[in-house]
């Protein structure tokens, strides 16, 4: 009887951790990120913490060295009129389709100097892919 407990014991056991591990992966996974219009009221008190923060790069904003691979621009609100802005240092490589005017998420922390230091930036695909309308003629139809 002794073995078949220990067997019972270590089952639970092992259930548990796959339980946690599942668990830890899937909260550290599902971190949001905030709009800057989210941001922006709150950025005083999340200074120094770790978050994301999605918006537009502005245009005519962007500073890139591609010798030390510093990267320097301005994330605004999606809505191009909107004021709400903050300014982004990051370092590392230029992600492919980073442009101004382009969606982006940035994942870092906001410092006390009023500059989001960005360790992460991902650029989102633009939306705008669509088939280009072709005039009907007599051999389309």
């Amino acid at each position: 009887m002794e073995r078949k407990h220990r067997f019972l014991v270590g089952g639970v056991l092992l259930s548990v951790a796959i339980a946690f591990l599942i668990y830890s992966a899937a909260s550290s996974t599902s971190v949001y990120y905030l709009t800057i219009a989210e941001f922006m009221p709150q950025r005083e008190d999340l200074t120094d913490e770790s978050v994301r923060v999605a918006g537009r790069v502005r245009n005519g904003t962007i500073q890139w060295d591609a010798k030390t691979l510093d990267l320097a621009f301005v994330l605004g609100d999606f809505d191009q009129a909107a004021t709400n802005s903050v300014p982004v240092k990051y370092r590392g490589l230029l992600p492919d389709m980073f442009a101004e005017g382009r969606d982006v998420i940035v994942e870092g922390k906001y410092t006390d100097a009023g500059v989001f230091q960005a360790h992460t930036v991902l650029t989102s695909c633009p939306s705008k892919y669509e088939a280009e309308d072709k005039p009907q003629t007599a051999s389309n139809q």
